[in-house]
């Protein structure tokens, strides 16, 4: 079986999930490819192959959405692929291209994150996929009970990372006296509540220090925010894949404070390195990865200051942090492998391949159409203060 999973590379969770599921199901005899579709001014009609695990698709771009959408199309028949995954919130026309698909392609699709524009995308394809994965249980429980999704095709799949990789990078000892604290992932305030970092860091002692590690739209406004921080910060920007591992083994502890999270990778990948998560406690989500007290410590959602304490904590007790970095190591383990992620998508598939929900007639593409979901809505106009406070509220309540 052939399956193509519609992303473009980039340093991302979107692409590391498919790098995993590449690995993970090509043990099932399953050959999963990315394919992604992009507009230039030249080149009509190429492919462009990056290489064997994906496929580019070229398009003049005077062409309409519609005709574009309809090479990609051609390009799933003529690569004799047997199915999609199509993630939620990536590319719009890849994401619509689903409803269009002929009726013996097999549609799934991956929900990432628990916003309500992601949700409300979701549901805009939810009757023409044949099964929805969640990547956490809160997805899952927030597709079923608040937007429709029929809870028979719809499956919790938690994200998994390649513990063997990580887990065999020797950790770099600890300085006696000091902690060594990362944040690792986009910088976006919005969703990652970045610019608590520099308060967190007001309440730590000097013996603490941060590195901040990845890139993105307000990393220039964090630098400057840190600036007081200057003697005990690191800013690092955008780190390969391949450095992670060594990165998170040479730092003690992870913070977390997102106001919302799909599931979260760099987590699961910090507990596989030993690196002890202190993270905001997002129900379904980080709550399903960190034990508390065990393998890392949760606190409230926009809470800088109870973040601050626990980090206090684990720099006060280097015996309470050494505990919690084995139990971390311990959880990534057992609990988030490729392989169990793997066996649960190859289930998934094959319940799929012998009994389909049955899906409405694809329509024309001529009769092409946006659906609402996937289009800009008005929370997109709010205020980011507004947006961000009323996040914290919500996930709180």
């Amino acid at each position: 079986m052939k399956l193509a999973y519609f992303v473009k590379p980039h340093i991302g969770g979107t692409y590391t999930l498919f790098r995993h599921l590449r690995t993970g199901l090509a043990g099932y005899g399953i050959d999963v490819r990315w394919m992604s579709c992009e507009s230039t001014a030249e080149g009509a009609g190429i492919r462009h192959h990056d290489d064997e695990a994906g496929c580019m698709v070229t398009t003049p771009a005077r062409l309409s959405e519609p005709e574009r959408a309809a090479a990609l199309i051609r390009e799933l028949q003529r690569g004799r692929y047997d199915g999609v995954f199509v993630n939620v919130l990536t590319d719009r026309l890849q994401m619509n291209v689903a409803r269009y698909l002929p009726e013996a392609m097999l549609r799934i699709m991956i929900v990432h994150n628990i916003t309500p524009g992601t949700y409300a995308a979701a549901r805009s394809l939810r009757d023409s996929v044949h099964a929805t994965v969640g990547v956490s249980e809160r997805c899952r429980r927030d597709l079923v009970h608040s937007h429709g999704f029929p809870p028979e095709h719809t499956v919790a799949i938690p994200n998994a990372v390649d513990t063997s990789v990580i887990s065999v990078v020797g950790r770099k000892p600890r300085p006696e006296g000091r902690t060594r604290l990362i944040f690792l992932g986009r910088i976006e305030d919005a969703s990652k509540g970045v610019f608590w970092l520099p308060t967190i860091m007001d309440r730590l002692p000097q013996a603490v220090s941060l590195t901040v590690a990845g890139d993105g739209p307000d990393l220039p406004r964090l630098t400057r925010r840190l600036e007081r921080h200057a003697g005990r910060v690191r800013i690092l920007g955008a780190v390969a894949p391949e450095f992670i591992p060594k990165l998170l083994a040479s730092h003690d502890v992870m913070v977390v404070p997102s106001r919302f999270e799909g599931f979260g990778f760099t987590i699961i990948e910090a507990m596989a390195a030993g690196c002890v998560p202190v993270a905001s406690h997002i129900s379904g989500v980080t709550d399903t990865i960190i034990e508390e007290d065990i393998s890392g410590l949760l606190f409230p959602v926009g809470d800088w200051g109870e973040a601050a304490d626990r980090i206090a904590r684990l720099h006060e007790s280097p015996a309470f942090l050494d505990e919690l970095s084995a139990g971390a190591r311990r959880r990534a383990q057992s609990g988030f492998g490729l392989e169990a992620m793997a066996e649960a998508y190859f289930a998934l598939i094959e319940k799929l391949v012998r009994e389909r929900p049955p899906l409405p007639p694809p329509p024309p593409i001529e009769a092409w159409k946006m659906p609402s979901g996937l289009r800009t809505s008005l929370r997109t106009y709010l205020p980011l203060p507004i947006k961000n406070f009323l996040r914290v509220v919500m996930e709180r309540l």
